[in-house]
């Protein structure tokens, strides 16, 4: 979704966990909490500040991550990852690669479009041209709580042309003519983040076509009237190394009160705002002495734990491969915050299984930790056992300490299905990648997959999976399974 500058990739988020809350606190005396054993029942001790810490760092992850993700992209012009301001659509005629830092594990797959929305005002309309049969796209609607909530594309609505609607959480209009479907926010912001397919470099002038006729206009505009009045002016808290000093929880509670409560929520909500955090609370958490920040540290060090352990044993293995579903809407989540920090943690913004599978390795086939520096590794499909998909398949690349693309002497950061024609197939029909940081040779570099000097993660995108068998769901549970990873002896 690496140990470079905040706000550009995981390590930024690490730092949360590490130093975040290192800033100067009040006396004491003056602490609100503190106050608790002198008979204010508002405010809870020591330790309950410390289970809330926990709770409310693996709640509220995502929705920080998301935060500074669009900071850099929406907000911050000067980031060096600035897209285009809210409600304008960027299309970007390329694909990802190593100097992209904003998100961990970027798909490199597809040019992306994005589209970042302000919906406090009124809904967007978004539109959609006719894309040719066989060329796969989607457009994923996501939220400021990280839910996925709705779908347009192939998959879900098809690739004939349409117009469709994102609504805010506190919008209550009626459909309009003409649009073919209504999605919800849950959050006040929201990203929409279009796929579309890309067969080889000389495909992108078509693909230049099909993001030409993405296009987003505020309802007012869409349906010919006056616009409401504008919302109010934000003042959005800088993503940088001031991070450090202002906290995870200040970002935290920033970003909530643009995100209205639901059912599920309500209760960590409350106790957030018992330490100062979010709608509702009666101080600010910058007022918690020394002594609860130390704890509130030690508390988001062991949530950082949990979510790495979390998100390790909630998949299945296969073959050393995890597979897992992490990514859904509000109801597939159901206020299971870790499922939700773990799928951000991952990978950020992923999608719901039924959209991509991400099969996902550190590990060869017996169990040995990938590593470019210690050895040279292939992965094997025999013949007819491609992933099974109706879109297309890849395999990426990452650092398998930053989780960010590498860069290489071919330009090369994965090898997918549409570049089968070039790959060389082997004499019995099966197709072996070569994993490895330098070149296996000329006669096999078509199928190189270039790897770091150093610890490796592979991730594999089944767009569009098949249902039928043989198929990959459920994750981990169907009649597909990745080959290993074999290290050459």
């Amino acid at each position: 979704m690496a140990a470079t500058r905040p706000g550009s990739s995981l390590g930024a988020y690490a730092l949360f966990a590490t130093a975040a809350l290192l800033l100067p606190g009040c006396d004491s005396k003056n602490d609100p909490i503190a106050k608790a054993g002198a008979g204010e029942k508002d405010a809870p001790g020591i330790m309950e500040t410390k289970a809330i810490a926990e709770e409310g760092f693996v709640y509220g992850l995502p929705i920080v991550m998301n935060y500074a993700v669009m900071h850099d992209y929406a907000v911050d012009k000067d980031s060096g990852q600035f897209k285009a301001p809210f409600n304008e659509i960027k299309n970007e005629a390329r694909v990802f690669t190593y100097k992209d830092t904003a998100i961990v594990t970027p798909n490199s797959d597809t040019p992306y479009s994005f589209l970042w929305m302000d919906l406090r005002a009124e809904p967007m309309v978004l539109s959609v041209p006719e894309v040719e049969k066989g060329r796969y796209y989607a457009v994923q609607l996501e939220d400021g709580n990280t839910f996925n909530f709705g779908y347009i594309g192939s998959r879900a609505t098809g690739n004939q042309a349409g117009v469709y609607l994102v609504a805010g959480p506190d919008w209550k209009g009626e459909k309009p003519e003409g649009i073919k479907e209504v999605f919800h926010s849950t959050t006040q912001f929201a990203l929409a983040g279009y796929r579309t397919q890309l067969f080889n470099a000389a495909d992108m002038p078509n693909v230049e076509k099909v993001q030409a006729g993405y296009k987003a206009q505020p309802l007012s505009a869409y349906l010919d009237k006056p616009a409401p009045p504008a919302p109010a002016k934000i003042d959005f808290p800088k993503i940088d190394k001031a991070m450090v000093k202002t906290g995870f929880f200040d970002y935290l509670d920033f970003a909530l009160q643009f995100a209205p409560a639901g059912p599920e929520e309500k209760e960590i909500r409350a106790k957030l705002a018992s330490i100062g955090v979010g709608p509702g609370k009666k101080f600010d958490f910058k007022d918690l002495s020394p002594e609860h920040k130390a704890e509130v540290l030690i508390a988001m060090k062991e949530g950082e734990s949990k979510i790495d352990n979390f998100l390790t044993q909630q998949q299945k293995e296969v073959n050393g491969w995890k597979i897992g579903s992490f990514f859904g809407d509000r109801a597939f989540f159901d206020g299971n915050w870790l499922l939700r920090a773990a799928g951000a943690k991952g990978g950020i913004y992923g999608n719901d299984a039924v959209e991509a599978t991400y099969p996902m390795t550190r590990v060869d086939g017996s169990g040995q930790t990938l590593d470019g520096s210690k050895h040279d590794y292939t992965v094997t499909f025999p013949e007819g056992q491609l992933p099974p998909v109706n879109a297309f398949w890849s395999v990426t690349m990452y650092d398998g300490k930053t989780q960010l693309l590498i860069e290489n002497p071919i330009q090369r950061y994965l090898i997918n299905s549409p570049m089968l024609p070039e790959l060389k197939m082997n004499d019995d029909g099966s197709l072996t990648l070569y994993i490895q940081k330098d070149s296996p040779g000329k006669e096999k570099e078509s199928n190189w997959l270039p790897a770091p000097d150093g610890p490796i993660y592979l991730v594999m995108r089944l767009y569009w999976p098949k249902t039928e068998s043989p198929s990959v769901l459920p994750p981990g549970e169907g009649s597909w399974s990745p080959p290993p990873v074999v290290a050459v002896q």
